[in-house]
């Protein structure tokens, strides 16, 4: 394409009060905040001036630019972060928003959030409040433990908590519990930020007793457990357990500390989960201060919730750095409307939708597949559908080793590939979260939820039958 060609295209495009002042650019003027349109014009423009320029090819004609304004406009006035269905069988998928909550606690945190609350106001004494009375009853009557804060992720909490206790003194730690979570962020870090010196101890299979009981010195302001919620060393490994290690704190007068991580609040093992310890029996071991998270197993919204001994927790409930990780009113409802529900069990692993999806039987979940696959192969064509056994994971760090069986459904399109039919689920409304499996697109029915069942139907309908 010649200078002459290149001026005589860049002549032909409209400029954006053009656009504006025709009858496409007037409704959607009508319809759209003017920024968004305004923004989608002069993008749709630039974009095909500069193709121009480049010499390459490009729609030009009226119909085509109109068409990628009302494109761009709709993905300028749409939100980005969305509900989707997760078809994957992972329950606290972090990528995924890890725990969802129940339509209780929603309504919860839309009233206090609707409208004034008494975040930090005491209503009985007619003064200034403090916002973490509001869950601090429910979490010391669930854990046990004398005192409760929550924070705003876990990391937070380990910080705050290090920061408080440790700052200039060393932290003793296993070498094989020097883990790394989410985002590549790592505990010899978090400690660092904190102020604390990493005092290492044993090797990455095996730690003794002996090996913290000779780290212990004038300098020594804690011991650190970390506990290994996602990941595990088998095979000749060994560590101490917890109590060993509460028995040598009292011994030498240094406090211990539990990183739980996780953070269930009742006991697995009817369920065959042995590892995975409870909030309440590692406070009864005597540990001095316990954090997790909310977001995990707890089942509630993200925070770092920090339990333990009362004249600790005080201690970092005054620490500055307190107030630049504390958690708003939306997330204080919505962990008291998760936490009441503790009080009765049995009607928490029903109404907690993480422990819901977790503890439910293979019996239920293959009942729902069976709805599902029955739905798709009447309302979807052009693909086969079949039900087979799998295995599906917690999670977020948690239950690394544990599997649940499930059952899932499998689709094996006949006229587009099954990358294809992943990537068009993905790109719907509501987007479809789907794992590949064997050349086959894999719906697991454990977290798909009986309301999302009409909605994937649709959706995978229109994506097998688009071209």
């Amino acid at each position: 394409m010649d200078k002459a060609e290149k001026n005589r295209l860049l002549s032909g495009l409209p400029s954006v009060d053009e656009v504006l002042k025709n009858p496409d650019g007037q409704g959607w003027l009508s319809l759209f905040q003017r920024t968004i349109v305004v923004q989608a014009v002069r993008e749709v423009i630039a974009s095909r001036r500069k193709d121009i320029l480049e010499g390459s090819a490009t729609d030009l004609s009226p119909a085509g630019i109109t068409s990628d304004i009302r494109n761009k406009i709709a993905s300028l006035s749409s939100f980005s972060l969305l509900p989707l269905i997760n078809a994957t069988g992972i329950v606290i998928h972090t990528n995924l928003g890890r725990a969802v909550l129940s339509d209780k606690v929603l309504s919860h945190v839309s009233a206090v959030s609707g409208s004034y609350s008494n975040l930090e106001y005491d209503l009985a004494a007619g003064k200034r409040g403090r916002r973490h009375t509001h869950t601090k009853r429910l979490l010391t009557d669930i854990t046990g433990a004398e005192d409760a804060l929550i924070v705003n992720n876990n990391a937070a909490a380990v910080l705050l908590c290090l920061s408080t206790m440790a700052r200039g003194r060393e932290v003793i730690v296993s070498r094989s519990e020097l883990v790394e979570i989410g985002g590549s962020f790592r505990v010899p870090d978090v400690m660092a930020a904190g102020g604390a010196v990493l005092r290492e101890v044993g090797t990455t299979n095996k730690t003794h007793l002996y090996d913290y009981e000779n780290a212990i010195n004038d300098n020594t302001a804690l011991i650190l457990k970390v506990h290994q919620s996602n990941y595990k060393i088998v095979g000749f490994a060994e560590g101490v357990p917890i109590e060993d290690l509460v028995s040598l704190s009292r011994k030498h007068q240094v406090p211990v500390m539990y990183d739980l991580g996780s953070g269930c609040l009742i006991d697995l093992r009817p369920y065959g989960i042995h590892d995975e310890p409870s909030v309440s029996g590692i406070v009864r071991s005597g540990v001095d201060i316990v954090t997790f998270s909310g977001d995990k197993l707890l089942g509630g919204p993200q925070g770092g919730i920090i339990v333990g001994q009362k004249r600790y927790v005080e201690k970092i409930q005054k620490n500055p750095l307190a107030r630049a990780v504390r958690i708003d009113k939306m997330a204080i409802a919505a962990f008291e409307a998760t936490l009441r529900e503790y009080s009765d069990i049995e009607n928490a692993k029903k109404e907690i939708p993480v422990l819901n999806m977790l503890l439910q039987t293979p019996e239920e979940i293959r009942a729902r597949a069976k709805k599902i696959a029955a739905a798709l192969q009447k309302e979807a064509g052009n693909a086969d559908f079949a039900i087979f056994r799998d295995a599906s994971k917690a999670g977020g760090g948690s239950l690394p080793e544990v599997e649940f069986p499930t059952y899932a459904v499998s689709i094996k399109p006949a006229h587009i590939s099954v990358n294809e039919l992943e990537l068009r689920l993905r790109r719907s409304t509501p987007p479809v979260i789907a794992r590949i499996k064997d050349d086959s697109l894999t719906l697991d029915a454990r977290t798909i939820r009986k309301k999302d069942i009409d909605d994937l139907v649709r959706v995978v309908a229109s994506c097998l039958s688009s071209e």
